[in-house]
């Protein structure tokens, strides 16, 4: 979870200060800008992490019930 954390702040406070730059900021708006969006993206990417890794969990989890159940049974067809 550290490393997409991380990857999220760089790329956040990439995206800040090319932004800034593209602004004509001066350069204390640029590093100020770039750091509020690292913290930011860091957040998104952290949160955006858990989803992804409890999916792949529940999905796992499916799986291993799906195989340790037994086979499939004959339903019997309901008459209306």
């Amino acid at each position: 979870m550290k490393p997409l954390m991380i990857l999220g702040s760089v790329v956040g406070f990439l995206i800040g200060a090319g932004f800034s730059l593209e602004g004509n900021c001066p350069w204390s708006i640029v590093l100020w800008r770039a750091c509020v969006a690292a913290l930011l993206a860091g957040i998104l990417a952290r949160w955006w992490g858990r989803v992804w890794v409890d999916g792949l969990h529940s999905a796992l989890e499916e799986r291993r019930r799906a195989r340790s159940a037994p086979g499939p049974q004959a339903k019997t067809p309901v008459k209306p």
